[in-house]
């Protein structure tokens, strides 16, 4: 059984957190090319988002994707992201918070790949892909 990522847990956890205690959270967010983020913003394939409930709009922090709408510049735009390009959240006025290192998210890349492919996982995929039911190799013992 794939273990689903803690990641989006410990983001949901310190943005309570800060809210609670009165505190700015920022988000840490490595940038790839994909992503529809203000260049002038970057800086070292990193930007820090202002993720305060003053700051944004329509915040969801979901288990595989962030999303938010924010003025850059006096403009509106809509950020959307992977969860697994957060760097680290972190409370702007005490830096206190958590950072992910890259071995965490290679972990979760790895956690996303089949286990299995022998071949009767794969002819299972086929049959299935195909419509048909897979024979079953389990029998009714009295």
């Amino acid at each position: 059984m794939k273990l689903p990522s803690t990641k989006p847990y410990l983001i949901r956890s310190i943005y309570e957190w800060c809210n609670e205690c009165g505190y700015t959270p920022l988000l840490s967010v490595k940038v790839s090319p994909e992503m529809s983020i203000p260049a002038d913003s970057v800086k070292n394939d990193e930007i820090i988002f202002n993720i305060d409930h003053g700051a944004v709009h329509n915040l969801v922090i979901g288990n595989d994707i962030i999303s938010f709408s924010a003025r850059f510049g006096g403009v509106a735009k809509e950020i959307i992201f992977p969860t697994d390009a957060v760097k680290g959240i972190f409370a702007k006025e005490v830096n206190q918070g958590i950072a992910f290192s890259e071995a965490q998210h290679d972990m979760t890349q790895q956690q996303k790949k089949p286990e299995r492919n022998d071949k009767v996982g794969l002819s299972a995929a086929k049959n299935k892909a195909a419509g048909k039911k897979s024979k079953t190799k389990l029998r009714l013992v009295k």
